[in-house]
């Protein structure tokens, strides 16, 4: 009779007197976790240990930090864009006045990451 494990596909080597399960973590290389990916692990680690053990036994928490990171990027550009419409930031300010629109756009930038920290990687 073949064990739970056997039945869904397991494998066992041997070591000595011992079968051991071929276990296998999965590949980690091609997940790219930016600066809000790693935020949120942070976040992850000190406010939801439960939600990190169990991402990371399940093998999805680099997959879950890299769509972490990459909704926090396009929601990022999102909101700054939206930002200099409203605020009326245009490439004629640019032109006019450079040091007048890297202050606003510094100050856009800063607003939209509070935002974004807040909306997606503090929740």
């Amino acid at each position: 009779m073949k064990s739970l494990f056997e039945q869904f596909g397991g494998t066992y080597r041997k070591c000595r007197d011992y079968l051991i399960p071929n276990l296998e973590m999965p590949s980690t290389d091609n997940f790219e976790i930016g600066i809000y990916g790693q935020r949120h692990l942070r976040y992850l680690l000190e406010h939801c240990k439960l939600t990190y053990i169990n991402l990371l036994t399940s093998g999805k928490l680099n997959q879950y930090l890299a769509d972490i990171d990459k909704q926090a990027q396009d929601r990022l550009c999102q909101v700054v864009k939206q930002l200099k419409t409203t605020q009326g930031i245009t490439e004629q300010l640019k032109v006019a006045s450079p040091m007048e629109w890297v202050r606003k756009m510094n100050c856009i930038q800063q607003q939209a990451e509070e935002f974004i920290l807040n909306e997606l990687i503090y929740q």
